[in-house]
């Protein structure tokens, strides 16, 4: 009976941090008036498109899972299909999706009191989940819709289900345990790729420490294989853009932003330095205190439970440490998942710091001390959450996209813009524009070189600022002011900005001729496929920014229907061909690409370049094995020495990856002649 009252008292407790930290979170969310910037309205905005294809938001209707993999080119899907079936219940605006970070939040607390409480006793984890609550570096991300809380609740549940499986039996080695770790570690992973750095040095560890008995070896290759399945559905769809946005993001931003280097000091410390302003000064020099006192007088404190697994947990947190560090990227809210692992080995200190004896007055004087810290760790938090309350929008951008949706009706629409600003971006205003059913796309084109005059000829509305674009860049000015010069566009509505400035609504004229349309114009790119190589750059570069213009890609409908029907009356109609082609390449569907380019070669011969493209394609869909047999036939006939050259590299790629020996061997051989020769057509002359 009182163990039962003692567990009430301690979910009860436990309940109250989390409902506190809710107060504080939903409070703040409503005086701050901000609107989301760029991460922010992004991943809103992916969560609306994944609750949609799910058929859960309106409008929307379930596709299947190739249209829902496709709304995740580069960051994993799982947190926006959470975050999109949760709207559907909390709703879509920044403050209602706050309730989707409060759950993430939970999970945390829930998780990290119960790790506490398995290795060190009920009071060890409620400390834990106090110590992680006020932690001010954690707080921001409760209110800031990015997957920085995701990926910590996700990572640490994954770790403690890691920490089970890895323990000595008979608590540990389950198959149950193997499974549910081996799934939780999926699903961090699925949330965002950068998991990877928390969980792959510690599962490693524990993988390492399976080899040494039969039964957890094959637990260990049934976990690989249950995260396999839940992983490679994705990878495998968006392997290839994955790969680029993730270079881009990790090394491209370390360099453009200036980060340091691996081998300069400022690397190693650059998180560590964090740790005062992340954990809070107060909860940080407490829980060192008690370590430090710890290691001068090592002995089991009066009334502390041995800590168990203690080991293993500050390895974990070494490992996550050091993986975060070794990444070239570097930003405050990447130490995040490190937090939850620190609250532990804190409160654990501060427990060995506190006289918890057999006295009354002992148990009193550690908890007026605990008391009293929680309350000046709590005082500081809210200073400094309550300091950054912005008590202004920003931008009239929600006034813009009323005004927008009164004129445009329910229809799909893009506006395009010139002005950029933390609160006036694309992904801020198409977050806005699609709320609640809308249809309302914001993109940003006609600023780059040779882009202005295909941007006014087809857009139907603008967004411009007066004055100051809100950008460095002096395009966005020169922009601005041809299309104010533009005669094919009238301004109907303004609305005043910030330093004078105003943000204006354009609008195309009804008196001005409608723009053509892409479809002829992509028939005529795809046609110029079957010239190689040095086609494809002035292909996909004209592509991109019609694809800004049409953000539904409604042209590849129109042109798929003209060529089905043009091949009913002529099957080798070739404009026909190479556009169901490349509409199959831009949609990422290998499977449909490899049939439509399987046709032109059959129509053209063994010379067409379609042969190329279709190994290219098998190669992306993870086929390589049919790659290699169909290289290898095609160059015993083949007579351009251009193909040849190029198709023997993909030949022996196609063979490295069906693990045939022979690939890597003559890899090495022929991969810089095929791309010499790639990078030589592309630079010529096109025809």
């Amino acid at each position: 009976m009182v163990r039962r009252h003692q567990s009430l008292l301690w979910w009860l407790a436990l309940g109250l941090i989390w409902c506190l930290s809710c107060v504080l979170d939903h409070t703040w969310l409503r005086l701050d008036q901000r609107l989301p910037s760029w991460d922010q309205a992004e991943y809103l905005s992916s969560a609306i498109e994944h609750g949609r294809q799910l058929g859960l938001l309106s409008p929307g209707r379930w596709e299947g899972v190739e249209a829902l993999l496709d709304l995740s080119p580069k960051i994993p899907p799982l947190s926006s299909i959470i975050s999109g079936s949760l709207m559907a219940v909390v709703g879509q605006s920044p403050d209602d999706a706050g309730w989707i970070l409060s759950l993430w939040h939970g999970v945390l607390l829930l998780t990290v009191a119960n790790w506490g409480q398995c290795i060190g006793g009920r009071r060890l984890g409620l400390l834990a989940a106090l110590f992680l609550a006020m932690a001010p570096g954690l707080a921001e991300h409760r209110v800031e819709f990015t997957l920085d809380l995701p990926l910590t609740g996700a990572t640490t549940l994954a770790l403690f289900m890691l920490y089970r499986w890895q323990r000595p039996g008979p608590r540990g080695g389950q198959w149950g345990q193997s499974l549910v770790a081996a799934a939780a570690i999926a699903a961090s992973i699925l949330i965002k790729q950068s998991a990877l750095l928390v969980v792959a040095l510690p599962t490693l560890w524990a993988g390492f420490q399976a080899l040494n008995e039969r039964k957890r070896s094959l637990q260990l290759v049934a976990g690989f294989g249950l995260a396999m399945v839940a992983i490679l559905p994705w990878l495998q769809h968006n392997w290839i853009t994955t790969l680029g946005g993730t270079q881009r993001a990790v090394i491209t931003s370390a360099a453009e932003e200036g980060d340091p280097g691996l081998l300069q000091l400022e690397s190693w410390i650059w998180y560590p330095r964090l740790l005062p302003r992340q954990m809070g000064g107060l909860v940080l020099g407490g829980g060192l205190a008690g370590w430090i006192l710890h290691a001068l007088k090592p002995r089991t404190r009066a009334g502390h439970p041995a800590t168990e697994g203690l080991g293993w947990l500050a390895g974990t947190a070494v490992c996550v440490l050091l993986a975060t560090s070794l990444s070239p990227n570097k930003d405050a809210r990447y130490i995040a998942p490190l937090l939850p692992l620190l609250s532990l080995m804190l409160a654990r200190g501060w427990l060995m710091l506190l006289p918890l004896g057999p006295q009354a007055w002992q148990r009193a004087i550690s908890a007026i001390v605990l008391l009293l810290a929680s309350v000046l760790s709590a005082v500081d938090l809210v200073k400094v959450q309550w300091s950054d309350i912005r008590r202004e929008p920003g931008s009239p951008a929600a006034d813009v996209i009323t005004n927008l949706r009164e004129r445009g009706g329910n229809g799909q629409l893009t506006v395009l813009m010139a002005a950029s600003d933390r609160n006036l971006n694309e992904q801020t205003l198409s977050y806005l524009g699609n709320v609640d059913g809308g249809s309302i796309d914001a993109r940003r084109l006609g600023r780059s070189k040779g882009q202005s005059a295909l941007a006014r000829e087809q857009a139907h509305w603008w967004i411009l600022a007066t004055g100051d674009q809100g950008t460095s860049r002096k395009s966005a000015r020169r922009l601005s002011r041809a299309v104010r010069q533009d005669s094919r566009f009238e301004r109907v509505q303004s609305w005043p900005w910030s330093k004078g400035r105003e943000i204006e609504l354009w609008k195309r004229k009804a008196t001005a001729p409608e723009p053509e349309r892409f479809d002829q114009l992509f028939i005529a790119l795809a046609r110029r496929m079957e010239y190689g190589p040095e086609a494809l750059e002035a292909i996909f570069g004209a592509i991109e920014p019609w694809h800004l213009l049409d953000p539904a890609f409604d042209y590849q409908d129109r042109v798929e229907g003209w060529a089905l029907a043009a091949l009913e009356s002529r099957p080798d109609d070739r404009d026909a061909l190479w556009s169901l082609a490349l509409i199959n390449v831009l949609r990422n569907r290998p499977n449909q690409a490899t049939h439509w380019f399987e046709r032109i070669q059959n129509a053209d011969g063994e010379d067409s370049w379609a042969h190329t493209y279709r190994l290219f394609v098998l190669i992306a869909n993870w086929q390589t094995c049919k790659a290699s047999w169909s290289a290898s036939d095609q160059l015993k006939n083949l007579k351009s020495d251009q193909q040849r050259q190029v198709l023997t590299a993909l030949r022996d790629l196609a063979r490295t990856g069906c693990l045939d020996p022979r690939g890597p061997i003559s890899l090495f051989s022929s991969l810089k002649p095929a791309v010499t020769t790639i990078v030589e057509s592309i630079e010529g002359k096109s025809p």
